[in-house]
């Protein structure tokens, strides 16, 4: 699938360098299988790297000055990395300035190098671009200049450069995509960072990712107001229950003896959190027991919590979940990220993808006047080393 890319990246880095690149690096995208809106809320994720990624092509420049281009865009920057980096009115060239800034507040030394990259991960949609675009940076530094930096610091070096840049993520998009291994799920404690893989079989059925095309504009004054929501009744029920130190420790019962304490919203959020990180563990099982139907049950069950109770939903992506609980050939479907737009993930029969996506792109186009995209996902490894 990547092969088409990586040999376009390789040979763009030839004719803008005139020679080989000294590492190739492959950088993927992440989707999440369950566990939304709790990484800030010290619950557990369950994402997975996908087979769509960032290939940069890197070599050493001799100087301290960087040469980047991004072949997708047709655009390209110089940056002098003994210099202290500051951020640029071109975007995408702060994901890599954020980097270079962590590796020099990090105290690591290298000099300037030429990069040519290019992506088949959809930006925009929800996949986490971003991310493989940070730690695959990362990574070919690292590499080039044989640095000592374990895969979680990369992680969490890509996560602050992204802070750095203005964005306030967690850490599971840039944990999955240089942690991810091909057909494994990790779980992942947003607490302590603790890690475990659990097989991604999913037997009879394909992961589609149906992209709505839209994102409205609540995403970023709803995201903060669901986080304020959220601190605010763990606080109450930390002040009610002394045992309480996380929303994983915490019972529906609990929190339903403080509903009129919390209010109407605060608790509606609050139980969202509560079941969300619950469906996590139950997820880990259905997947350890093959059972792939009790899955996709779970992914119906998040998608009504974050349509209802955390109300991140839109029209569009509750259209193409209701679609999909009327089709029998799909066990399952949620929206995946933020909300209010982007993709929703589903559990397709195998053999039925192509009538099903047929289908449901008109039923869209006919309701919003929108073109509907999709896109086939498979689970992959996370940021490696391509062997030229």
């Amino acid at each position: 699938m990547n092969t088409a890319l990586i040999a376009k990246t390789i040979q763009s880095f030839q004719k803008y360098f005139g020679q080989e690149p000294e590492k190739v690096i492959l950088s993927p995208g992440r989707i999440n299988i369950i566990g939304e809106h709790i990484d800030y809320n010290d619950g557990f994720v369950l994402p997975a790297a996908i087979d769509k990624i960032i290939c940069f092509a890197f070599e050493k420049s001799k100087t301290n000055t960087s040469r980047i281009i991004a072949l997708d865009l047709n655009e390209e920057f110089s940056v002098d990395f003994s210099e202290k980096i500051s951020l640029s009115d071109v975007t995408w060239t702060n994901y890599i300035r954020g980097v270079v800034n962590q590796l020099q507040l990090n105290g690591f030394q290298f000099e300037g190098l030429n990069c040519v990259f290019s992506s088949n991960i959809p930006t925009g949609s929800g996949l986490s671009s971003s991310a493989a675009l940070e730690c695959g940076f990362i990574k070919g530094v690292k590499e080039l200049y044989q640095l000592d930096i374990k895969p979680i610091d990369i992680a969490l070096m890509g996560q602050k450069a992204e802070h750095w840049v203005g964005i306030n993520c967690g850490i599971m998009d840039q944990f999955s995509s240089v942690l991810g291994l091909e057909n494994k799920v990790i779980k992942i404690d947003c607490k302590t960072l603790e890690y475990e893989y659990h097989n991604a079989n999913f037997g009879d059925y394909s992961l589609i990712l149906l992209d709505s095309n839209v994102k409205h504009s609540l995403v970023t004054s709803a995201y903060n107001k669901r986080r304020q929501d959220c601190e605010n009744g763990i606080a109450l029920v930390k002040k009610n229950f002394a045992e309480v130190k996380s929303f994983r420790d915490c019972t529906e019962e609990q929190l339903l003896a403080l509903k009129d304490q919390l209010g109407e919203e605060v608790y509606t959020r609050c139980h969202f959190v509560i079941n969300e990180i619950a469906r996590v563990a139950k997820a880990c099982e259905a997947l350890d027991n093959g059972n792939i139907e009790a899955l996709g049950q779970l992914l119906f069950e998040t998608h009504h919590g974050l349509s209802v109770e955390y109300e991140v939903s839109c029209e569009e992506l509750d259209f193409l979940v209701d679609f999909a609980k009327s089709e029998p050939a799909i066990i399952g479907s949620r929206l995946m990220g933020g909300g209010f737009g982007g993709c929703t993930i589903n559990l397709v029969k195998k053999g039925q993808e192509e009538v099903i996506k047929d289908k449901i792109k008109k039923l869209y186009y006919d309701k919003f006047q929108i073109e509907l995209k999709n896109y086939d996902v498979k689970i992959g490894n996370g940021t490696t080393v391509y062997t030229l």
